[in-house]
């Protein structure tokens, strides 16, 4: 269940930043409330507004810190090519994002839980590290003993948001890293040029 802040961080960042709010109830609730209401914000929001507001959106999404959000962001900007698309792919390639991409878990939070206590392997070997970054080839899967866990067996699969670059093996028991996320592959909810362009100031 969503805690009450959580639904004043949707309304003012909007739906997309948590999994629950990502439903047709919350966008109906959210509907009446403005055609009740006149809306007192202004009208004119500065390009740094728009940016923090951005910014704010993608870190809260992907559950990340501040201190490291921008870590991620500086290193994306330093490494060649594309700052955006390496910040894209950054974030993408956390374990604890690959686990949620899969359908183990419901939300990006349950994923970490997920691999902070020992439950998912890389390669066969125990991670309980999130922001482990994955790479191509690499093999996610269910550490031997959990897949009983009632972590597992009563979280509902949910196939919905699969990346293409991961592809399941042994019917559900592994997955495969074929590739790396594609810049065409970031959800047009999100604007990371604008975060990107937020710690460039």
């Amino acid at each position: 269940m969503l805690r009450p802040k959580r639904f004043k961080i949707a309304r003012r960042l909007g739906p997309a930043v948590f999994e629950q709010t990502q439903t047709e109830r919350f966008a109906s609730a959210e509907a009446r409330k403005k055609d009740g209401a006149k809306d007192k914000r202004r009208k004119n929001i500065s390009a740094y507004n728009v940016a923090l507001r951005e910014k704010q959106r993608v870190r809260i999404y992907y559950g990340l810190p501040e201190r490291q959000f921008k870590r991620y962001v500086k290193e994306s900007e330093a490494k060649t090519g594309n700052a955006v698309t390496n910040l894209y792919t950054t974030l993408e390639s956390r374990l604890d994002n690959v686990v949620y991409r899969i359908g183990l878990a419901s939300t990006h939070r349950a994923a970490r839980q997920m691999v902070s206590h020992g439950h998912i392997t890389v390669n066969g070997k125990r991670i309980n590290v999130p922001s482990h970054i994955v790479s191509k080839d690499n093999v996610i899967g269910i550490r031997e003993g959990s897949a009983t866990s009632k972590l597992f067996t009563e979280e509902k699969k949910d196939s919905s948001r699969k990346a293409a670059w991961v592809v399941e093996q042994d019917k559900g028991k592994g997955w495969k890293v074929s590739g790396t996320p594609a810049s065409e592959e970031i959800p047009s909810a999100f604007n990371f040029s604008a975060v990107v362009e937020f710690y460039s100031r």
